[in-house]
């Protein structure tokens, strides 16, 4: 609900391609750096690689769990490493100047409590040299309760508007 209220203030024409990972059918990814061979490209994947190429704003959506992204999305971002390591890809050259947002709703009223996320966002932005425009945080833990965050509105309005900077990798300097 927080995304679609800060995606309405787009400007009409823009186009936006909404996919619920839980409706893929994604395996765990299987990291075969060491392996020999190579990992067989299923449909949900191939799907998934292509529309995350094709966007100019990656836009993640979680609920806060753990202190970070669901296992969903966590398993999304396990194969940007995957598609990272591809050299026919090019993954990282392409993804690289493309903008990475955040969206999420916890039940703690502490937003630091959301830092985990905020780092991991900015990390996987950050290591492919993308632009982070940042988490757009909402409070709620029942299905729809973050319509009674009025904060959350607030900031929804204006979320997409800001600039995003180029994302900082730790220990680069960049």
């Amino acid at each position: 609900m927080l995304a679609r209220a800060a995606a309405a203030q787009l400007p009409a024409g823009v186009r936006q391609e909404w996919v619920d990972l839980r409706e893929l059918d994604l395996p765990d990814f299987q990291d075969g750096r060491h392996e020999n061979g190579s990992w067989p490209v299923g449909e949900a994947e191939r799907k998934l690689r292509e529309l995350t190429l094709a966007a100019t704003d990656v836009v993640l959506v979680t609920p806060l769990y753990w202190y970070t992204v669901s296992a969903q999305m966590k398993r999304y971002l396990d194969y940007w490493s995957g598609w990272a390591r591809d050299r026919e890809l090019g993954f990282q050259r392409q993804m690289a100047g493309r903008t990475l947002w955040g969206v999420t709703v916890m039940a703690e009223r502490e937003e630091s409590i959301a830092d985990g996320l905020l780092i991991t966002l900015n990390n996987s932005a950050g290591y492919l040299r993308m632009r982070f425009g940042g988490v757009l945080l909402g409070n709620g833990s029942r299905p729809g309760q973050v319509r009674d965050d009025e904060r959350a509105a607030v900031r929804a309005k204006t979320f997409f508007a800001q600039e995003a900077p180029l994302a900082q990798y730790p220990g680069t300097g960049e």
